[in-house]
């Protein structure tokens, strides 16, 4: 019997966000839509620049142990913070998610993960991550138990930057593989996968990760190429199965020949896309774990996707539970 359904490994990293125009993007020197990794120094003058600013845990994959919680599925976390109020701050939101994380704390140096997220009119964020105690991620932080009671391990592909935890996520997949279990990813961005294309596509490959999440432009990426037909195709082959976002196109889901298109849902106002691919995470993979058709895992995935971005922050303010129960999903 598995003890939970979704268990996510990433950067475990405190939200800051603030509201900006697309000209302190440019004075700042500030990529629009990636995530931007910087250093302390930076971090500081970043800060020191934002106006009003929105405090929330987040990270990519801990946005996503959230949602699932939030659709009643049982959730875990592995995720490096520090001994510091960020740290507490992580730890409580989390835990009050209702998700297991039992990571243990590293000391003060260096602290707990933030990450500047400036948000243009258009809803776009664009992040600023100082990775901090982050980095300190590694195998020694895997608990094999939990690894080998997850139906899916899901993990971020920005946790190919610091390299220890590296090795824990190859851990991690031999364990999940020998109890039966399956290992999922998710690409994170195009500037990610510039970055560790070759190793992302030897994970899917080797079949050492079998569910891979993208974007319409990540799956470009990954193939270098501007053909989203021959990225689909050729995603396809490369591994079990794949989920590619479409914003406001909704998703298409394939599994080697079988192709699934989900619709998004309508939203009333795009206010701010934090969130949104992990959410649509969220979704599909609690529908996945509980063996639905790959249409409403996708009905899920985009359900999820479209609340979170209509409010300001990474995570869901209702009961996603709830929501996919008027909706007609659960």
């Amino acid at each position: 019997m598995s003890k939970f359904d979704v268990l996510t490994i990433g950067n475990a990293i405190v939200d800051i966000l603030s509201r900006c125009e697309d000209t302190f993007l440019d004075e700042n020197e500030i990529i629009k839509g990636a995530m931007n990794l910087i250093d302390a120094d930076r971090a500081e003058r970043l800060y020191s620049l934002m106006g009003p600013a929105h405090e929330a845990s987040g990270g990519s994959a801990g946005n996503t142990a959230a949602g699932v919680a939030s659709f009643g599925a049982r959730a875990a976390y592995f995720g490096k913070v520090a001994e510091d109020e960020l740290g507490k701050i992580f730890q409580h939101d989390i835990r009050a998610q209702g998700v297991h994380f039992e990571t243990k704390p590293e000391g003060t140096f260096p602290p707990t993960a933030r990450s500047m997220i400036f948000v243009t009119p258009d809803g776009e964020r664009s992040m600023n991550t100082y990775l901090g105690a982050c980095v300190e991620l590694g195998p020694e932080d895997v608990e094999p138990e939990v690894v080998a009671q997850s139906k899916v391990t899901y993990f971020e592909g920005y946790l190919w930057d610091p390299p220890r935890a590296k090795d824990a996520i190859r851990d991690c997949a031999r364990i999940a593989h020998e109890n039966g279990r399956e290992v999922s990813m998710t690409l994170s961005d195009s500037f990610c996968v510039g970055r560790y294309r070759a190793e992302f596509l030897e994970l899917m490959r080797s079949g050492t990760v079998d569910i891979v999440f993208a974007n319409h432009e990540e799956a470009l990426s990954l193939y270098e190429t501007d053909d989203f037909e021959l990225a689909l195709s050729s995603i396809a082959k490369d591994c079990k199965l794949a989920a590619v976002t479409l914003g406001e196109n909704g998703a298409v889901i394939v599994r080697k020949d079988e192709r699934v298109k989900v619709e998004a849902i309508k939203i009333d106002r795009l206010l701010d896309t934090t969130g949104a691919g992990d959410l649509f995470a969220a979704g599909f993979l609690t529908g996945y774990t509980q063996g639905r058709s790959l249409e409403d895992c996708g009905k899920l995935g985009c359900l999820a996707a479209g609340i979170v971005i209509q409010h300001f922050g990474p995570r869901p303010m209702v009961s996603l539970k709830d929501e996919a129960i008027k909706a007609g999903l659960l």
